[in-house]
């Protein structure tokens, strides 16, 4: 899966494109090491943190989540990203995986 439960919260693996005709999610990535990413597309530009903020954004809205319970953990100024969602998993389970079908 591209998520997992941690004693600090549910870590996120995200795979972001920019610049993108709309906010979505697009299913699951496979790296080349095997680990799964949630793909998101987003139409900010990445520069300025304008699509870690947005990708934030969609997510607190998918998840119905509060923004400040996230933070990126890893690959503030890359396409992969570690994002520590400090929730409990079962809280978000069923709407991680939604995200996967509407991809």
């Amino acid at each position: 899966m591209f998520f997992e439960d941690t004693n600090k919260g549910v870590l996120l693996r995200v795979r972001i494109s920019p610049n993108s005709s709309s906010c979505f999610a697009k299913g699951v990535f496979i790296s080349a090491d095997g680990l799964q990413y949630l793909k998101i597309n987003v139409i900010s530009v990445p520069e300025k943190g304008k699509a870690n903020r947005e990708v934030i954004d969609f997510l607190a809205k998918k998840l119905k989540t509060a923004k400040s319970n996230f933070e990126i953990i890893s690959g503030d100024t890359d396409r992969y990203k570690k994002i520590l969602i400090r929730c409990d998993i079962k809280e978000i389970e069923d709407k991680l995986e939604s995200l996967i079908r509407e991809g």
